[in-house]
């Protein structure tokens, strides 16, 4: 197969995976948030919740995450003088971040499946901004290359993170104001 065909299935499932990724979490403030409803609404819309999580985890977020992977290596190993790229061993370890954030989220899913809520929404707001943290430095340190670029971004990513979790916090105070 053609070397564009990989790279271009590669890019989809990253994207699909990054979808999954981010919407869980959203699914996951839903159900934590469900938590302070009355019954019924609030059985209705936890076992509503855990119908979409279950879904989206494995019909989209689990084979997405496995695929581009798959396409990762198969790029790797039709091209192996990427790996002697420094940006790339930086790209690497920021994949590997994000390996270990979707194996939180896994650990967070289980544990909502089986109605143990052991994270505030406002917590879980903070947590969905760290793919977002991850997909910005992937995405810098693969288009820049260049070792003074992808380091300028990847202190502009820790600088933005810095931002999200202020407005996060701005966002809270806010929406603490009016209930």
């Amino acid at each position: 197969m053609d070397f564009l065909y990989i790279k271009a299935l590669h890019i989809i499932f990253v994207i699909t995976w990054f979808a999954g990724l981010f919407y869980i979490v959203r699914l996951f403030i839903y159900h934590v948030e469900a938590e302070s409803k009355p019954q019924p609404d609030k059985q209705i819309l936890q076992t509503q919740y855990k119908l979409m999580s279950k879904r989206l985890w494995y019909i989209i977020t689990w084979p997405s995450a496995i695929l581009a992977s798959f396409f990762a290596f198969w790029i790797l190993y039709k091209n192996p003088y990427f790996l002697t790229m420094p940006w790339m061993h930086v790209k690497l370890t920021f994949v590997l971040a994000l390996y270990f954030y979707h194996y939180s989220c896994q650990r967070i899913y289980s544990q909502l499946q089986n109605d143990v809520i052991k994270y505030s929404a406002f917590k879980l707001r903070i947590w969905n901004e760290v793919a977002t943290i991850i997909l910005f430095a992937v995405i810098f340190l693969v288009t820049l290359q260049s070792a003074i670029n992808w380091i300028w971004g990847v202190v502009g990513i820790f600088v933005f993170g810095i931002v999200l979790m202020l407005g996060i916090r701005l966002y809270n105070r806010i929406r603490s104001k009016k209930s």
